[in-house]
C-alpha cells in the first residue's frame, strides 16, 4: 500500500491545508507534514483564490529563483512537485508518488492519483522540483 493512498479523496477546498479539505499546494503542505516531517510554507493569504493564476505563478516562480525548490535535472522521486501550467501560467502542481503518477486535487474534485505523463497533464508539464532539504537529506 502506497503512503498516498491515506490522501485519496479529501475534498478539494480553497486555501485548505488539512485533511478535511485542501488545494493544490496545500496538499503539497499536508503531505510534507505528515510523511517527511516538514513544513512548508502556507502561502494560504498570499492569493486571492485558486482562480487568481497570475498570483499563484507568481508564488510559484519566486520559490524556483529565490528557494526552497530547484528543477529536478535527473529522474523524479516520490515527492519531488510536479508543477503544470494552467493557460500559460504555472498554476497547478502535484505530488509525485512514481512512476509518472501524481497526487493532486483541482477545482471541486477530491484528492487523487493520475498519470501525468499520458493525457491532458503531459503536455502541460512544466518540470518536476526538489525541496532543498529533500537534497540534503538524499545527500546524507
Amino acid at each position: 500500500m502506497s503512503w498516498s493512498n491515506k490522501y485519496v479523496g479529501i475534498p478539494f477546498k480553497e486555501f485548505g491545508r488539512e485533511s478535511v479539505g485542501c488545494d493544490c499546494y496545500g496538499l503539497a503542505v499536508l503531505v510534507y507534514l505528515q510523511e517527511l516531517g516538514m513544513e512548508l510554507t502556507s502561502y494560504a493569504g498570499d492569493y486571492v483564490s485558486c482562480e487568481e493564476r497570475k498570483e499563484l505563478n507568481a508564488l510559484f516562480s519566486d520559490a524556483i529563483e529565490f528557494g526552497p525548490w530547484r528543477k529536478v535535472e535527473d529522474r523524479a522521486q516520490p515527492f519531488d512537485i510536479a508543477l503544470f501550467r494552467i493557460g500559460k501560467l504555472a498554476a497547478h502542481c502535484g505530488v509525485v508518488v512514481g512512476n509518472g503518477r501524481m497526487l493532486h486535487v483541482q477545482g471541486e474534485d477530491q484528492v487523487k492519483v493520475e498519470n501525468y505523463r499520458t493525457g491532458a497533464w503531459q503536455p502541460r508539464l512544466i518540470g518536476h522540483y526538489r525541496h532543498e532539504e529533500m537534497r540534503v537529506r538524499s545527500d546524507d
